[in-house]
């Protein structure tokens, strides 16, 4: 009897996170009124603030200088591009300086810390900042020339503290995993983070957020030692009172491309799980006024912990309905959570549709099938990084594993797109660096 219930309550707990987690996924499309206003508004063409733009880089010479061009594109008149690279990345710091001798908005600033990381890099470039507003972006990133207009415009129209743009990883194509990882950043930018902005607790996007550079400075920049430090900060300034907007066009997200291997995305995965424990841990969002809030950043911050434990417990629970003699009712529970499990992946087919007639990409058969297909596959790889992220957390294990990127978004998006509407071919850089060949190279410690 005991049993039975145990088991009763466990299926019912992880029906009702599905259920929440879904729900929250589709909050953008709840009314056409929500959908429209999660976009940006036309800009006015009032006056301006200015941008330090960072691009911290690290083993980037693949793809930075293709990022500098695309950055200094800018339709905005007022920016300057701050790269940041280590004293022990030669070939990435050949690209930089090239640039910096191009164009007098480019400035090279090296980070001579031991230990490098994300962070650390964009904390160095800090005090160099001139410009109002502080903006991150990658070294791999594909930057609309219109996206600082339209940042400005919400700035000086909503009163933000901080306006977090939308990214799109858009090489739905190169694998299976890709298209559920584009999938993924579709709906997190597309619909989450709204409804996380709307609720006061927001953990941001590691790029094309910007922060005015007095609010940044107040909150000491970033967290040199953490694995998320884009959650963190925004944990940070929500605890703070900081209003943060969200805005997501698809002609104005930025263009990323997904991991190259399943042990990238693995490693990718594990950083990012750690780095929400790490934010946990540290305990700023116990500021949060609101019980709601609070709630809220507990419920997203132990994700890694829920997804381990789920990864586990559903293929028992599924064992136990089939195999074990259990009442029919019991039985029946056990069987809820892929009920939403199968409502989730009615959603996601509509969701790849949607993704497909945004950008302009031809979305086949083949790609719902491989969708739905790879979805367990894919669940179970999620789970690893959620049970490795918990595992190196108890064991005081916190290097960063760094992301390598080859540039597949920044070729046409394969034969299944229409020619010109994917992130475009790669740029003639007329460099050496930037021409390097694109093998893709497993992750190393930073």
């Amino acid at each position: 009897m005991l049993t039975s219930v145990l088991i009763a309550v466990v299926s019912l707990a992880l029906f009702w996170m599905a259920a929440f987690t879904l729900w929250w996924q589709m909050h953008a499309w709840r009314t056409p009124e929500v959908l429209a206003s999660t976009r940006f508004s036309s800009p006015d063409g009032g006056g301006h603030l200015s941008f330090s733009l960072l691009l911290p880089a690290r083993h980037e010479q693949a793809v930075l200088d293709h990022t500098i061009q695309r950055l200094l594109e800018s339709s905005h008149t007022d920016f300057e591009i701050i790269v940041i690279v280590g004293h022990d990345d030669p070939d990435t710091t050949e690209v930089a300086r090239y640039a910096e001798a191009r164009d007098p908005r480019v400035r090279v600033i090296v980070d001579t810390h031991e230990k490098k990381n994300k962070p650390r890099a964009m904390n160095t470039a800090l005090p160099h900042c001139r410009g109002d507003v502080v903006g991150v972006f990658d070294a791999e990133d594909q930057v609309h020339p219109e996206l600082l207009a339209h940042v400005d415009h919400a700035f000086r129209t909503t009163g933000a503290d901080v306006v977090q743009g939308g990214v799109q990883l858009i090489n739905f194509h190169s694998s299976w995993y890709s298209l559920r990882n584009c999938l993924e950043y579709f709906f997190w930018f597309r619909s989450r983070l709204h409804l996380h902005a709307q609720k006061g607790f927001i953990p941001l996007g590691g790029n094309t957020v910007f922060v005015r550079t007095d609010v940044l400075r107040e909150a000491d920049g970033w967290d040199p030692d953490c694995l998320a430090e884009d959650c963190d900060l925004g944990v940070r300034l929500s605890s703070a009172g900081k209003k943060v907007v969200v805005a997501y066009d698809s002609d104005m997200v930025t263009k990323e491309e997904t991991p190259g291997s399943l042990v990238s995305l693995l490693k990718q995965r594990t950083r990012w799980n750690q780095g929400f424990l790490q934010v946990y841990r540290k305990k700023d969002w116990k500021r949060l006024p609101g019980f709601g809030q609070r709630m809220l950043a507990r419920y997203t911050l132990m994700t890694p912990y829920l997804q381990a434990i789920s990864g586990v417990i559903i293929p028992l629970n599924v064992a136990v309905a089939l195999f074990l003699d259990v009442p029919v009712g019991v039985a029946f529970i056990t069987f809820l959570p892929a009920v939403t499990a199968f409502v989730t992946f009615v959603f996601e087919l509509v969701g790849l549709h949607d993704f497909g007639k945004q950008y302009g990409l031809r979305v086949r058969f083949v790609h719902y099938l491989k969708l739905v297909v790879g979805g367990p596959f894919y669940q179970v790889l999620l789970a690893g990084a959620a049970v490795r992220a918990v595992w190196r957390e108890q064991r005081g294990r916190n290097d960063w594993e760094l992301t390598s990127h080859v540039g597949a978004h920044l070729t046409a998006a394969g034969p299944d797109a229409h020619t010109g509407t994917a992130a475009g071919p790669a740029a003639d850089t007329g460099t050496e660096a930037a021409a390097v060949a694109r093998g893709s190279r497993e992750d190393v410690p930073a």
